[in-house]
C-alpha cells in the first residue's frame, strides 16, 4: 500500500469515528461535517431516500427522539477501500433502543469522493437484515 493510500485510509477512518462520536454526543455540526451537499441517504426508518443535506439533517430528528441519552452508536468492525479520488467504507454499527434498551445492529455503507483535496460524503446507506 503506497503512502497515499495509507494517508487516505486514516483520514477516512478519523472521518468516520469522528462522525460517529458526533451522533453520540448529538452534535448536529459534527454530524454534517464532511457530508456533501448533494449527499443521497438510504436509511433504515423512511423516509426511503433522503437527497440533499437539509433532508439529510432532519433524518436524526427520527434518531434523536428514539435514541437514548446519550446515544449509543458504536462501529463494530470497518473497512475501508480508497482510490485516488472515490472511496468506500463497509462497517458493522451498534446503536440501542431508547424505549426497551434492546441492541440494535446494522450495516453502513458510505461513498466518499475526494473534492479539493478532502474526503467529502456524497452516500450514505444503513440498513438491517430482512426477517
Amino acid at each position: 500500500m503506497s503512502t497515499n493510500a495509507k494517508a487516505d485510509e486514516a483520514a477516512i477512518r478519523k472521518l468516520v469515528e469522528n462522525w460517529a462520536s458526533a451522533v453520540r454526543a448529538r452534535n448536529m455540526d459534527g454530524i454534517l461535517a464532511n457530508h456533501s451537499n448533494d449527499i443521497l441517504m438510504f436509511d433504515v426508518p423512511p423516509p426511503f431516500q433522503s437527497k440533499g443535506i437539509e433532508a439529510y439533517k432532519g433524518t436524526w430528528d427520527l434518531f434523536f427522539k428514539w435514541a437514548p441519552v446519550p446515544a449509543v452508536f458504536d462501529i463494530q468492525e470497518m473497512t475501508i477501500t480508497a482510490g485516488q479520488e472515490v472511496a468506500f467504507v463497509t462497517a458493522v454499527m451498534s446503536c440501542v433502543d431508547g424505549a426497551d434498551k434492546s441492541r440494535l445492529l446494522f450495516r453502513l455503507t458510505i461513498g466518499l469522493t475526494k473534492v479539493d483535496g478532502k474526503w467529502m460524503v456524497i452516500h450514505e446507506h444503513h440498513s438491517v437484515p430482512a426477517d
